[in-house]
């Protein structure tokens, strides 16, 4: 090996992030509001890993979340996704105030569901609660995180053309209590013709054509949103041919340019 290739080292794309030098901050003017994704590259820098994976990704050993995936080890630190997929945004889908009457009065909790997702194969979903509304949605964001799954994306439709698929290359059913969402394909154009409690989440997953129908109630946002993000996990346990991959151009995760 010649001192370049020594000296080259992989390293995943948010720790390259968190280790690049800092532009220095204005110091005029009012300050910045700090964003969910400038907190995750802060951690990073204080990270000490505590898995195998974990260090394996720190290591530079892993740089992609495809890689990650292939390893089979399971993902327990919200720090890996961050490395990985740097370029994650969430989403606050609903916050409700939840009342308990104790002994000592009411006890009062805040619950909510937070969805994140890179606009380019892979989402999540998830809740939590927390007595404080920050520390709900910090909780919620890091068990979504947790909880990405990958979007088979697809050219179902038959007025689609020959391309990466922008939709879902079979109609799909997702359930979530009373509430029950099926996603059908749609052309390239078409848009997403299904509720705003919906549209976030396919939005984030990277789905920007599609047909959809729905039943129940509706209108309660949690379920409405549990059920799209299932209807997208039926897609993976969904047994889909070669041949067919092929004839709808079907997608697993992201599409790198």
């Amino acid at each position: 090996m010649t001192e370049e290739e020594t000296t080259e080292i992989k390293q995943a794309p948010g720790m390259i992030l968190a280790y690049a030098p800092q532009e220095a901050e204005e110091t005029g003017g009012r300050r910045r509001r700090r964003s969910a994704q400038s907190d995750a590259i802060n951690n990073l820098r204080n990270w000490t890993p505590r898995t195998r994976l974990g260090n394996m990704v720190y290591a530079g050993l892993i740089t992609t979340y495809e890689e990650a995936l292939a390893s089979g080890l399971p993902i327990r630190e919200v720090e890996i996704v961050d490395a990985l997929l740097p370029e994650l945004e969430d989403e606050i889908i609903n916050v409700n105030m939840v009342q308990r009457m104790t002994d000592s009065g009411r006890r009062v909790r805040f619950n909510v569901m937070a969805c994140v997702g890179n606009r380019n194969g892979y989402v999540g979903l998830a809740m939590a609660k927390a007595k404080e509304v920050s520390n709900a949605i910090q909780k919620a964001i890091v068990a979504a995180k947790l909880n990405l799954v990958s979007v088979q994306r697809g050219n179902g439709s038959w007025e689609s053309s020959a391309g990466p698929g922008t939709s879902v290359p079979i109609k799909v059913n997702g359930r979530s209590a009373s509430t029950r969402v099926t996603l059908m394909p749609a052309a390239k154009g078409k848009g997403l013709v299904i509720g705003e409690t919906g549209k976030k989440v396919l939005e984030l997953a990277g789905v920007t054509d599609v047909l959809s129908r729905t039943k129940g109630q509706t209108r309660t946002t949690i379920n409405y949103a549990a059920a799209t993000f299932n209807a997208l996990k039926t897609l993976n346990t969904t047994r889909i041919s070669n041949e067919q991959r092929e004839r709808l151009f079907i997608n697993t995760g992201r599409v790198l340019k």
